[in-house]
């Protein structure tokens, strides 16, 4: 490339065998960070240098190569953790080595995954396809790879919403359609959040109270659609959980299918991480009900280890979902040929008109370790946190707060005899300890007004070993811990 050439601002490489050099190396650089992820620290904090440093790149840009890839460099060491196997915490998944080929095949390619007639709406379509399948949805399903569940709910919702109001909302709005529904008291503030963004309200969305295994409470439920109805609203949805994000629980699918069935109402499952159950004979029968949904939201860069982010909506209907969103205005018109063909678009289900091709990883990655191998990873964690429960049990010094159905065990340090201490600030002091000495990185939650050390566990490179430093270090951080609670 000339001088001139970049005057002009021609943006590929100038020498193409050095930039090959350079990708080997970057390359080699992220294997070695992911073949080091059961070592060292599991969280490290961002250094203020390396925060300045990231500052100082703008304002110097542009960087020499050398620069650029030294700071990339610099980076690898301060994510949030969740690749180490004793990432605790919230429930994210713990990606692969493998991850990094089809992300490199996807920027290659660096698709519109919009629409338009190219491989890459191939791919989803299969990967539609074979979710429906393992969901045992009907022909005529359909899907899309999304951000995440979040995202998912919101489509999921708008379909429901729109179908309640005879899709007369797409263009008049939601003003005084007094529609409400009904979720779980456990359930992932994501659905309250798709209410407002739906202009529902999130008061529009009931909380039923749970039983005592944290479940939706069906009679609840059934009581509170009926005073609903009574007051002059219109209930027009249930939402289900498979797997809450406090204990993992599973509400009761079957039933709450069968009540939305015998009310006429939407029923919607977030399966944000437990709906991968579906591969692991361990889950699978809890999951017993997820195929008459209307609607399934869940994550693949969870519990089925593709590397940030993928999600999925699926739903029933396919035709309602694709008039929940279908607008082609002239400039995306379809054609028969040539490459405006291939109707129907992912546009055409979702809110997204440029979306990148996250369907290739997650079709990668079922290709390549298949779905029993997932499902044995999956049964691996759940058997980690039942035999986590029973050290927590036999235990003087631990109590466990809820019980474990899926791969989260939520416990406490109570220390044996002497003075009477705050035991909620003394967990929650543990717990950040933990964070902050590298050795393991739980969260916290709440369970009946206790503060709870949260340990989920949905990462595939967990071993027992990794429980045993976790109990190990919660005792030897407590003294520490005890002292600064009484001080404070």
């Amino acid at each position: 490339m000339t001088d001139s050439d970049k005057a002009k601002g021609y943006l590929d490489p100038e020498d193409w065998a050095a930039f090959r050099r350079r990708a080997h190396e970057t390359l080699d650089r992220a294997i070695d960070k992911m073949e080091q992820a059961a070592s060292g620290r599991v969280w490290t904090p961002v250094p203020e240098e390396v925060e300045a440093g990231l500052v100082k790149a703008l304002a110097m840009a542009p960087l020499s190569a050398e620069g650029v890839d030294k700071a990339l460099a610099e980076l690898l060491p301060y994510g949030v953790g969740n690749t180490h196997p004793r990432f605790f915490g919230w429930v994210h998944g713990s990606g692969t080595p493998f991850g990094l080929l089809p992300a490199m095949t996807e920027a290659a390619i660096n698709a519109n995954c919009g629409g338009r007639n190219h491989v890459g709406l191939r791919v989803e379509r299969a990967l539609v396809e074979w979710i429906r399948e393992v969901f045992a949805f009907p022909e005529g399903a359909s899907g899309l790879v999304m951000s995440g569940t979040s995202m998912a709910t919101v489509v999921a919702m708008k379909v429901a919403r729109d179908a309640a109001l005879d899709f007369r909302s797409r263009e008049q709005g939601v003003d005084q359609s007094r529609l409400v529904a009904y979720t779980s008291a456990e359930a992932h503030a994501c659905n309250a959040r798709a209410f407002d963004i739906l202009g529902l309200g999130s008061d529009a969305l009931r909380r039923i109270p749970v039983d005592a295994g944290f479940r939706m409470d069906t009679g609840a439920l059934e009581e509170a659609i009926k005073a609903d109805r009574e007051a002059g609203l219109r209930p027009f949805a249930i939402i289900g959980t498979a797997g809450t994000v406090n204990t993992g629980a599973i509400d009761p699918l079957q039933k709450l299918a069968a009540i939305a069935s015998d009310e006429r109402l939407w029923f919607h499952v977030d399966g944000a991480f437990a709906a991968s159950g579906q591969l692991s004979e361990r889950l699978r029968d809890k999951l017993s009900g997820i195929e008459r949904a209307n609607s399934l939201a869940f994550d693949f860069h969870k519990w089925l280890h593709v590397n940030y982010d993928a999600g999925f909506v699926l739903v029933r209907d396919g035709e309602l979902h694709r008039r929940s969103f279908s607008s082609r205005p002239d400039y995306l018109k379809g054609t028969i040929r040539g490459l405006a063909a291939g109707d129907p678009w992912p546009v055409e289900y979702g809110p997204e008109l440029s979306r990148g091709f996250r369907a290739l990883k997650v079709w990668a990655h079922i290709t390549e370790f298949g779905p029993s191998r997932l499902g044995q990873a999956i049964g691996m964690n759940c058997q980690l946190a039942d035999t986590l429960a029973g050290l927590v049990d036999g235990s003087e010094d631990l109590e466990r707060l809820s019980p474990v159905e899926t791969c989260i065990c939520c416990l406490r340090y109570v220390p044996a005899g002497g003075e009477p201490i705050n035991l909620n600030a003394l967990n929650e002091e543990i717990v950040t300890r933990l964070h902050e000495s590298g050795i393991a990185a739980p969260s916290t939650t709440r369970i009946h007004g206790k503060l709870a050390i949260r340990v989920n566990m949905t990462n595939h490179r967990t071993r027992e070993s990794d429980l045993h430093v976790l109990l190990d270090a919660v005792r030897a951080l407590a003294p520490g811990a005890i002292e600064a609670v009484q001080q404070a």
